[in-house]
């Protein structure tokens, strides 16, 4: 029998009011605002979340289990625009519960201008901002 490691991610499951104190969550108009100016936007919804829901242009997709590797400045596999812990972030997920522990795990690393949109990719979505419809939307 083969075991599976515990998981890494940042766990999920907690009250809109935990979520919330992890991490600043900013409305979707003022994450597209600080994303205008040069913030990285980082969409932590599943494959199967974005391909159902939408995606949202320019945003890079990081796995929630690979948050550590991605964000980790002396790793060769860091994202590319993730320069210093002054890196401007903006986590969305399909809710505070999901990009709330991410934001909070990379505060946690030391990285100190991260946010979270309030209402995640939906309320990205009614905002009016840049957004490709996902299978729901032509059901």
């Amino acid at each position: 029998m083969t075991g599976t490691a515990p998981s890494t991610a940042p766990a999920v499951d907690l009250s809109l009011d935990e979520a919330a104190a992890l991490a600043p969550a900013v409305d979707a108009v003022h994450a597209a605002a600080q994303v205008a100016h040069g913030a990285l936007l980082i969409d932590v919804r599943s494959d199967q979340g974005r391909a159902a829901t939408g995606s949202i242009p320019g945003a890079t997709v990081v796995d929630r289990y690979e948050v550590d590797q991605a964000f980790d400045l002396a790793a060769a596999t860091r994202l590319a625009p993730v320069v210093s812990l002054d890196t401007p972030i903006v986590v969305v997920c399909g809710s505070v519960r999901g990009s709330g522990p991410v934001a909070a795990a990379l505060r946690e690393k030391g990285f100190t201008n991260v946010v979270h949109v309030e209402g995640g990719a939906p309320a990205w979505r009614d905002a009016g901002l840049p957004f490709e419809p996902g299978a729901e939307a032509s059901a």
